[in-house]
């Protein structure tokens, strides 16, 4: 298919966000009649990500959404088209154009590949919001260039971000990354068994969706992880640096990054005629967010003092752009001249309406100063009633606290009613052992008050117009102090604070390689050594040369918690914190595969197999060298024949482009795959028979080991009646016999190539280490050593 517009580009790309920060694209290419999808979680206000996707692409049409559905606090992919693609045709369409539902049935039609390949059978819920431009982009295509689709024609592709590690839905629930997969069941407090709850210890909303948008997509930079980990270097080995970026970090709002949406966008001018509720409610959140901005920029200098000394490149530059930069000191002295001194952000309802009347000095509106003087003398009056009560009706632990829903109300302790409540006191609730009601002359000063209230608010808002333009003029200022702190939250409040409430070197800092092994030299898992105060560490090497690793083992020895255990230090290095081991170096991955658990799926009509070759069928078509893939069980939920050839078969597929794999199997043949192939290596999780029970070690050791029967032991122990398991262990006995001699001769026969590959093994290890000279010397004299007395 050609471009027949003569443009230079023949890209058409829809684009639409959610108010989760998640932009969905579509790239259709008119030229190769291709089709890219991406769905990727904006980490930064700036839209890094979709900038970057969109200078790749170039496109001659954007397809947006309107304007006012982009999320709060960020410009809006609109915006963003207009200033970073001027040489683009924007094109506007109604929402009701991007079809999530519609999208995925155009893509499923037209797609050259098999949709099981793509993934839509499995993860459409994931990608909903590419589908939806894809939808709305196709729909364009359609009635403007006049073409037709030829159903399976086209070559579709899912990216994610181009920067940051792609994990795909069902992974992200596989490894518990967000939510714990058993919370139905073992009730909410299980949310800490999840890797985003442990280390949800932020303080702020910002910086918890950071840390949240880094689970999912951890970064893939080399540098910028490094310059995390080089902070919390720092952190770790300054204590003063420490404990000084937590107290100054406690000093700014909680919202500080929510409040920038109220200076992205101007309202309508407010006029005198107009006094209606809904501009009283506007007018009180600007207010708010003057207060709160005002309250940012105070706690600014604690926080340049605690920053001036700091060594590493991330928090110098934090220092050098936020701190030294004289425009928010200029900012904060104009805040000053219309704002009181004593106005400081509140969280108490009460508190903070007070404190939002009171925002602006007085004698700049006398219609202001009225208003304010009429709310504090129905504030008074209301304090007064409340003390004629008590002492009219005798309740001298009545109190009178506030909520915005209701405003003032009566609270009365239960144990001081005698008999019924005076028929003076309305709208009566029980609330614990207390009574909540009011009464008309309540209601009436309420009214007045909120009347009052609302006055304020309005004339304030009127008084703060020339204030809310000067600081529109920098706001891209505001929105880098937003991202700053909820990174430094991040760092400080969850990293460090993981780290330095677990016992010494227990955690390390990881090495990174973008061609090197992935070795971790007692790693354990993150989520559950929080919960078992005995976790046994275990190790893991993968390489070039050894690119797969055959997990065996029985059923319960440790063989998913192992595999889910590699994958959550593998993330956690790439969101640059440092990882529970001893040693790790990694390289870093593109994309996390899992294939984990097996159930079948009622909401797509396929059985338990069926899910699970759609999952592998997805894995084997996306996967790259660079992926890190982690499969258990797979082919169980067939035939033993049709599931082992499956299960071979991918394994040999995934060798064939050397990403790291590790494989979890019960499959006790697969381990003849390490005899043809030289790059897999079997390893084992260690049990002792003890009285015919398993006692499970749960530490891994190299190569196989048949467990005889283990099966036969556990059904024994859920109590199958003997007869049965004495037939079954007749049956099995003949089945296994000549099976495990024949793989015992095999492993025989190709012992001197395991040896040649294993030297070939390490001496591409030594390639890649940081080691001086005299210590690869000495490496490679005990390399020759061992190949002579066949040590390896």
């Amino acid at each position: 298919m050609e471009d027949d517009t003569g443009e230079k580009s023949s890209f058409i790309v829809g684009l639409i966000e959610n108010r989760a920060k998640e932009v969905g694209v579509a790239a259709f290419d008119l030229r190769s009649a291709s089709f890219d999808l991406s769905q990727y979680i904006e980490t930064s206000n700036s839209y890094h990500n979709t900038k970057t996707l969109l200078n790749f692409y170039d496109p001659m049409v954007t397809i947006v959404t309107p304007t006012k559905l982009a999320p709060d606090g960020m410009v809006g992919v609109s915006e963003l088209v207009d200033k970073f693609c001027s040489s683009s045709t924007k094109v506007i369409m109604a929402r009701g154009c991007f079809d999530d539902t519609r999208g995925a049935a155009l893509v499923k039609n037209l797609a050259a590949n098999e949709p099981s390949a793509l993934g839509l059978g499995t993860y459409s819920k994931q990608y909903y919001l590419c589908l939806a431009a894809a939808a709305a982009t196709i729909k364009w295509i359609e009635a403007e260039k006049g073409l037709i689709i030829t159903n399976h024609s086209l070559s579709v592709t899912f990216n994610g971000s181009f920067d940051h590690m792609n994990i795909d839905a069902t992974s992200v629930q596989n490894l518990e990354i967000i939510e714990s997969m058993h919370s139905c069941l073992w009730g909410s407090n299980t949310k800490k068994r999840s890797l985003f709850h442990i280390l949800k210890t932020t303080r702020t909303v910002g910086g918890t969706r950071l840390l949240r948008a880094n689970l999912l997509q951890p970064l893939k930079n080399i540098e910028t992880i490094t310059a995390r980990l080089n902070c919390l270097d720092e952190l770790m080995s300054n204590e003063q640096l420490f404990f000084g970026l937590s107290q100054a970090l406690r000093k700014f709002p909680k919202e500080t990054d929510k409040v920038l949406c109220h200076f992205c966008f101007k309202q309508k001018k407010v006029t005198n005629e107009v006094l209606t509720s809904d501009n009283s409610r506007r007018s009180q959140i600007l207010i708010s967010s003057i207060i709160l901005l005002k309250t940012a920029l105070d706690s600014l200098p604690l926080l340049s003092k605690v920053l001036k000394d700091a060594s590493s490149y991330l928090f110098k530059n934090i220092y050098k752009s936020i701190c030294e930069n004289e425009k928010f000191a200029t900012m904060s002295t104009r805040i000053g001249e219309v704002i009181d001194d004593d106005v400081l952000h509140a969280r108490v309802p009460f508190v903070a309406r007070t404190q939002q009347c009171f925002a602006v000095k007085a004698g700049i509106d006398e219609l202001l100063d009225i208003a304010r003087r009429s709310f504090c003398d129905t504030s008074e009056a209301i304090y007064n009633l409340a003390n004629k009560y008590r002492e009219e009706f005798k309740l001298p632990n009545l109190k009178i606290p506030y909520n915005s829903r209701q405003g003032f109300y009566f609270n009365i302790p239960q144990k001081e009613i005698q008999g019924k409540l005076p028929n003076k006191f309305i709208q009566v609730i029980r609330h614990g052992n207390n009574i909540h009601c009011s009464s008309l002359e309540l209601a009436s000063l309420n009214v007045r008050n909120k009347s009052a209230a609302k006055e304020c608010y309005i004339r304030t808002e009127c008084c703060l117009e020339e204030l809310m333009e000067d600081i529109r003029k920098d706001v891209s200022l505001l929105t880098s102090l937003a991202e700053v702190l909820c990174l430094l939250d991040m760092m400080v409040n969850s990293f460090a604070h993981t780290i330095s409430t677990n016992p010494v070197n227990i955690y390390t800092r990881p090495k990174f390689t973008y061609d090197g092994p992935l070795a971790i030299d007692s790693g354990r898992h993150p989520i559950l050594e929080n919960v078992h105060n005995e976790f046994v560490a275990n190790n893991i090497f993968l390489s070039e040369a050894s690119n797969m690793v055959v997990v065996t083992g029985p059923n319960m020895s440790g063989k998913s918690t192992y595999l889910q255990q590699v994958c959550l230090i593998v993330i956690l290095a790439q969101i640059g914190c440092y990882v529970p081991a001893q040693f790790a170096t990694l390289r870093v991955v593109d994309r996390i595969f899992t294939r984990m658990g097996t159930m079948d799926s009622v909401e797509s009509n396929s059985s338990s197999f069926m899910t699970e070759m759609k999952e592998t069928a997805f894995i084997l078509q996306n996967a790259s060298h660079r992926s890190l893939i982690v499969v258990d069980e797979l082919g169980r939920a067939t035939s033993s024949s049709d599931g082992f050839a499956i299960a071979w078969s991918c394994c040999e597929h995934l060798l064939a482009f050397k990403a790291y794999t590790i494989f979890a199997t019960h499959m006790e043949n697969l381990s003849e795959l390490a005899t043809t192939y030289p790059n897999v290596k079997i390893v084992h999780f260690d049990v002792e028979i003890k009285n015919k029970h398993m006692d499970f070690k749960f530490q891994l050791k190299d190569g196989p080991r048949a467990v005889a029967h283990y099966g036969l032991m556990l059904a024994s122990v859920a109590g199958l009646p003997i007869p049965v398991i004495k037939s079954a262990k007749s049956i099995t006995s003949k089945i296994t016999q000549k099976e495990a001699e024949r793989i015992q001769i095999s492993f025989c026969q190709h012992h001197d190539l395991q040896m040649a590959y294993r030297v070939a093994q390490r001496l591409i290890c030594l390639k890649f280490s940081n080691q001086d000279e005299d210590s690869v010397r000495a490496a490679l004299q005990n390399l020759k050593e061992c190949c002579i007395q066949g040590g390896l």
